[in-house]
């Protein structure tokens, strides 16, 4: 039975470079055997069907196939339909009241280990503040991400994964997309 998935491409259309067409895209992941392929914005963000058993390769085979056709390195991370719901329901900065616009989550391809975790610097960039859990990582940026030092480049090094973001607005979007 076929479950629905949300991948995560990070770097693809931002700031004019690695420009990747979304039809291209698309393209992509049917040929990799996903159904009702949709997109949404430029930034990377594709909701699909797929089986189950076809998940697990799939992060590798849009990769290479992104390098085949366009030169590009893009990583991608998939979550399903109640892996999304479960970090929008959970996110500790919406309970506390936070202001959204300032809130983020950063998507890793894999769980960091807990020593990695306690490497993270809870002072790097005041005052944005950071909550570890599972394979994401909530933000709440004040001064926005342009202006933060809590980068995908410092968790990647730190927490030796691949992650990438995307703003709170785009992330509860992207759920209710996902269950339309």
């Amino acid at each position: 039975m076929a479950e629905r998935y949300l991948a995560l491409l990070r770097g693809i259309n931002v700031g004019g470079k690695n420009k990747l067409p979304m039809k291209d895209l698309t393209d992509l992941f049917v040929k990799a055997g996903c159904r009702e392929v949709r997109t949404f914005i430029q930034s990377g963000n594709v909701i699909f069907s797929a089986d189950p058993d076809r998940s697990t390769s799939l992060p590798g085979v849009i990769t290479a196939g992104i390098a085949e056709r366009f030169g590009l390195k893009v990583p991608v991370m998939l979550r399903t339909t109640d892996q999304l719901a479960y970090v929008v329901h959970n996110n500790p900065f919406i309970e506390e009241g936070a202001d959204q616009n300032t809130l983020h989550v950063v998507f890793l391809a894999d769980q960091p280990d807990d020593e990695r975790v306690e490497k993270l610097d809870p002072d790097r960039s005041p005052p944005d503040v950071y909550i570890a859990w599972d394979q994401e990582i909530y933000l709440r940026l004040p001064n926005g991400a342009g202006n933060s030092k809590l980068t995908n480049a410092y968790f990647d090094a730190t927490l030796a994964t691949i992650s990438t973001g995307r703003n709170w607005r785009t992330v509860t979007t992207l759920l209710e997309l996902m269950n339309s």
